[in-house]
């Protein structure tokens, strides 16, 4: 099995050297870099290369939303998980035009962590249940926006439904395949449909557009 490769930034020491112990103790995960801002975040990406970036989002001298943004410029085979707290919601639209493909809070289990880190990895979108329904409930005009998501999800096929349910509980192209018994190819063709739909930039998108329109509790 290949190690899974993953880089770290938290300026905390203790949040940092927790957030570590957590990712290791998950088989097939290594940690291959550990800094403590975002300049160094994008210094330690350029040079390991790793398959996940696992950033804080407040960060002195570089902020995580900044690191980000160059670590996909710079090396867009890392995807970016993000680190954040119930007060940072006013960050989460700048961090979905970056392409980032993971939320997770600070607070939340550990193991979420491991299976954010493991489903971002195999192409899937994690975004934590609580941010999402923080996310919801902050938008302005929640109701609009919902009318508007079920009329944009009315547009799709049962079986693309099906697909983007399962996408928004963080399931990867191959775990949806398993389940609905599909080629993989066949999902990734149903992904690209719903996207376009929908007009989402990403999986993270797509996910919140399932929450909006009730498809996830």
């Amino acid at each position: 099995m290949r190690m899974i490769r993953v880089s770290l930034a938290d300026d905390e020491v203790m949040i940092r050297a927790g957030i570590a112990a957590i990712l290791t103790s998950g088989a097939g995960i290594e940690v291959v870099s550990e800094t403590s801002d975002g300049a160094e975040a994008i210094e330690a990406a350029k040079s390991c290369r790793p398959d996940v970036a696992v950033l804080d989002i407040r960060m002195p001298v570089v902020d995580g939303l900044t690191a980000a943004e160059e670590i996909r410029r710079a090396v867009p085979g890392t995807r970016i998980v993000m680190l954040t707290t119930f007060d940072e919601d006013d960050y989460v639209d700048r961090a979905l035009r970056i392409g980032v493909s993971g939320f997770l809070l600070k607070a939340s289990d550990p193991r979420e962590l491991l299976i954010g880190v493991r489903a971002v990895v195999d192409g899937a979108a994690y975004l934590s249940p609580r941010i999402a329904q923080r996310i919801i409930a902050g938008l302005p005009d929640r109701r609009a926006r919902r009318v508007s998501a079920e009329r944009a999800v009315s547009t799709l096929s049962r079986r693309e439904t099906e697909v983007l349910t399962l996408l928004a509980h963080g399931l990867s192209n191959s775990d949806i395949a398993r389940r609905l018994h599909l080629a993989e190819g066949t999902v990734k063709a149903h992904v690209s449909a719903i996207l376009l739909r929908l007009s989402a930039r990403n999986r993270v998108q797509a996910a919140i557009f399932a929450y909006q329109a009730g498809l996830i509790d």
